[in-house]
């Protein structure tokens, strides 16, 4: 075997191995949601870099950020709910948030969501959202 060829299996073989290890990298690896809008019947929520904002048949939310999935697209998030009414909003109310948590998952562009209240379990709903959907929220009014 001439050098020439030494040097073509030792760059073939380098390589190999630099896409190996690259691969293992990128397997442990977690994503984050894709921002944009995400909606679908009774929710939207607007992801941007920060908290995400959450809009609800009566009731609006945060979640805290950054909205991270594991690398099967699975997630648990932190975050507080709040219960609206219809009529007005006096001056001197205030809107009393409950911590809550966000969880489910994301297929391509499409998520399965559950929100629950941090301090009772209570099942606020779940939800199928899609990206790119202003979903479909009634307000109380």
């Amino acid at each position: 075997m001439s050098w020439n060829n030494l040097g073509v299996v030792f760059a073939i073989v380098s390589l190999v191995l630099l896409l190996a290890s690259s691969h293992d990298l990128r397997a442990g690896k977690t994503n984050r949601l894709a921002a944009g809008t995400w909606g679908g019947q009774h929710i939207r929520i607007e992801v941007g870099s920060g908290p995400a904002a959450i809009d609800y048949d009566c009731a609006n939310g945060t979640i805290a950020g950054p909205l991270i999935l594991d690398r099967k697209g699975n997630f648990r998030w932190k975050g507080s709910h709040v219960r609206e009414h219809g009529g007005p909003t006096r001056i001197e109310e205030e809107p009393r948030g409950e911590p809550a948590v966000y969880f489910g998952s994301v297929k391509g562009n499409t998520m399965t969501l559950t929100v629950t209240l941090a301090n009772t379990n209570q099942v606020i709903g779940t939800f199928t959202l899609t990206r790119g959907t202003p979903g479909r929220v009634f307000k109380c009014r």
